[in-house]
């Protein structure tokens, strides 16, 4: 007997998600997969459920994109609450250590150029690394004593936006495999009092920042008019140079070959995407005057 045949349908581009708190990054996928009725869907850099903020997602074509997005910097917001450490270095953990110490504004201040700039950081031993092919945080889960080497990982900024006395509000701009809840975790032990992530907001995943994402809630409520969020396939290449071809560049680009490139306008050497006629054709690399693709989109054009 054959088996029903799917209904769902084609659909490509990318929504700025706007992920609530409370929800994983797979089941808030799962919701914008049902809503659009889309054959393929996945997003760009998981968010944890104690998390909320620009949670970008993909649908069909636009999934070829998610690498060139998850390799863009992150900006986060988050809360440290201080006196306390935790398993998971966020509050659904148990305490480890704790401390009655509180920093003051000045002495948190002074700290800060130390996590700037590419530095090695431990990862959480509740992350989604996997060790011998399983994820720390089920072996953690399980019991097990974790330890995972440090890593190199870039911080761009990062800044001290208000203070209390039991916690303070932080900013941080930083590349891929920063894990914010090990920066609160190491300000905490150097600043002797211990600390933990109590709220954390993604603010900005690559080429996708926090006033284009859009509520889950107003997407749900508001169905029909659902489509008019949802970006080209090209938004997820837009920190890319953009290279323009005509008709018969195009075609030779869909087969895989490469396209020589000519006048002022055509990029340095580099990676780079290929559009005809407004519709995003390969992403690919520039190297001595040519377009070399490495990667086809199937849209019409």
């Amino acid at each position: 007997m054959n088996a029903p045949r799917s209904t769902r349908v084609e659909v490509n581009g990318w929504v700025v998600l706007d992920k609530p708190v409370g929800l994983t990054s797979t089941q808030a996928v799962s919701k914008l997969k049902r809503l659009f009725n889309a054959k393929k869907a996945g997003h760009a850099g998981t968010l944890d459920p104690l998390a909320s903020g620009v949670l970008p997602v993909a649908f069909g074509e636009a999934t070829k994109t998610v690498p060139f997005v998850q390799d863009g910097e992150k900006a986060y917001r988050f809360t440290v609450r201080w006196g306390v450490e935790t398993d998971t270095d966020d509050a659904e953990g148990r305490a480890v250590a704790t401390s009655d110490a509180r920093p003051e504004a000045s002495a948190i201040a002074a700290l800060l150029p130390g996590f700037t700039g590419e530095i090695m950081q431990q990862p959480p031993a509740f992350s989604a690394i996997k060790i011998n092919g399983e994820r720390a945080y089920d072996l953690a889960r399980d019991g097990e004593v974790v330890e995972l080497a440090p890593r190199p990982v870039t911080i761009h900024a990062l800044r001290l936006v208000a203070t209390e006395r039991d916690e303070a509000v932080l900013e941080a701009e930083c590349g891929k495999g920063t894990y914010v809840r090990a920066i609160a975790r190491d300000l905490g032990r150097a600043l002797g009092c211990h600390g933990h992530v109590v709220a954390l907001r993604r603010t900005r995943v690559g080429p996708f920042f926090e006033e284009d994402s859009v509520p889950l809630g107003e997407l749900l409520d508001a169905p029909e008019s659902a489509h008019q969020d949802m970006l080209g396939v090209e938004a997820g290449l837009s920190e890319l140079p953009c290279v323009l071809l005509d008709r018969n560049g195009a075609a030779r680009a869909r087969r895989g070959q490469s396209v020589i490139l000519r006048g002022r306008e055509a990029p340095a050497e580099g990676a780079a995407y290929a559009v005809c006629s407004g519709v995003v054709i390969a992403s690919g690399v520039v190297e001595r005057g040519e377009f070399l693709p490495n990667r086809v989109f199937n849209l019409p054009f």
